[in-house]
């Protein structure tokens, strides 16, 4: 195994994950799966594009967020070329799960926690990203982990409120196609979306306040529920 050739192996090209400027592959380094992101092959050797690359690297090499995908290295590959190495997240999409009714009240509730922290993360960190998808949320085989990937490319000094509004408004998109895929109604979620696409939230906290309210809100009725249940119960015993 002290050879290049011999490190990676089982690569495969995953087309239905391809970005806009890259393609993606799913290999065994020592043995052990990662993905690989490379420039589109038309993209390669032309200097724009592969300083993208570079800088890509750098502003997510130091990002760790348990619903990011996290970068490992940047290496050249035999056979594919040169590579952001990634952890391996293979599993299906959002979007993919949505088209083959797929989609799960589980799935829903990563959305309304997991994806708002990741987003949190992101601006926290002033990360530039191409607008979270359905297609750019993944959930890991088996364990259905919510991971987010193609997540920066770019990183400034400060969030401009324009990119704030833009990230809540593109996750009530997200918010939205998952209510639409899902049999039973959330009301209080179709409020979030709407809110969130009319721009009204001023920033994701205020987002956060308002899911915690939703789901607050649930656990009182039932809390509710459960004693108006035992003091019904309680009283027909005495009647007995």
């Amino acid at each position: 195994m002290s050879h290049n050739t011999d490190k990676w192996t089982e690569k495969e090209h995953l087309p239905q994950w391809d970005e806009e400027f890259y393609h993606i592959y799913t290999a065994k380094k020592y043995g052990k799966w990662l993905m690989l992101k490379t420039l589109r092959p038309e993209l390669k050797g032309i200097e724009e594009y592969e300083k993208m690359l570079d800088k890509e690297f750098e502003v997510r090499y130091n990002l760790a967020h348990s619903n990011i995908v996290m970068i490992n290295d940047l290496e050249e590959v035999p056979g594919i070329g040169r590579c952001i190495i990634t952890d391996d997240v293979y599993g299906d999409s959002m979007a993919a799960l949505i088209k083959d009714g797929k989609f799960t009240e589980e799935n829903l509730k990563k959305i309304t926690v997991d994806l708002v922290n990741a987003l949190d993360y992101i601006q926290s960190n002033h990360i530039v990203h191409h607008p979270i998808r359905p297609e750019t949320i993944i959930f890991t085989e088996n364990v259905g982990n919510l991971k987010v990937i193609d997540v920066g490319f770019d990183q400034k000094s400060h969030l401009t409120p324009a990119s704030a509004a833009e990230d809540i408004e593109q996750y009530g998109k997200v918010l939205q196609a998952a209510l639409n895929s899902l049999p039973t109604k959330h009301p209080d979620l179709q409020h979030v979306a709407d809110k969130c696409k009319a721009h009204r939230y001023r920033d994701i906290q205020e987002l956060r306040f308002a899911l915690s309210d939703r789901n607050s809100s649930r656990l009182y009725i039932l809390i509710i529920s459960f004693l108006v249940i035992m003091i019904m119960l309680l009283l027909w015993i005495d009647l007995q």
